[in-house]
């Protein structure tokens, strides 16, 4: 006995410490396949597309702002939200918005949702609490924030390692002109934030 508890409380501290660096390493990788859309996706498309399932996507050089963060964990993470979410869909549709109409998951648009992504990582991955931008120190690169854009645009943004001269984040999201890095996090009401996890 007196021989595990010193291995055991190893252990522990290791995993605690390797977590964490884990995520910092989830999150850069998230970082730079965001980043990578910056120049590529020149337009704001909300069209509905019929795509392939799964791994589907529309075409690169245009996109909405679900699909900056579709891309960046598909690309960084080997994550395809479009069949996640439709899963996850399929097995819980009473648990999603109801706001379009449909009476069964639709693996062509489910995913390019923000609601739907709301609740598809609050119910999978670690929904934290709002933050206020006021303490910048709440943000990690390659978190995800949901915000409204006034009126009433539901909007989604991945948090970057690059911060403005007051220590707050950048961000990179589609809001009109293709994927960009933006200093514009403090521009909306924010009502989500949320780390990936396994």
């Amino acid at each position: 006995m007196t021989r595990r508890g010193p291995l055991l409380k190893l252990t522990v501290v290791c995993m605690l410490a390797c977590s964490g660096h884990g995520w910092a390493d989830k999150g850069a990788k998230i970082v730079a396949e965001a980043r990578k859309q910056v120049g590529v996706t020149l337009s704001y498309d909300p069209a509905y597309t019929a795509i392939n399932y799964p791994g589907g996507d529309v075409p690169r050089e245009r996109g909405v702002c679900t699909d900056v963060v579709i891309r960046a964990l598909r690309d960084a993470l080997g994550k395809d939200l479009q069949m996640l979410v439709h899963e996850d869909m399929k097995a819980h549709f009473d648990k999603y918005p109801k706001i379009w109409g449909l009476k069964k998951p639709d693996k062509n648009i489910d995913h390019r949702r923000v609601p739907n992504l709301m609740v598809f990582f609050g119910r999978k991955h670690i929904k934290l609490p709002t933050p206020d931008t006021e303490d910048p120190s709440k943000f990690k690169p390659g978190d995800l924030v949901t915000c409204t854009v006034p009126p009433h645009l539901p909007h989604i943004m991945i948090v970057s390692d690059r911060k403005n001269e007051d220590g707050l984040p950048l961000v990179i999201h589609n809001i009109g002109g293709g994927a960009r890095e933006e200093d514009r996090l403090d521009d909306f009401t924010l009502t989500g934030h949320f780390r990936w996890k396994e």
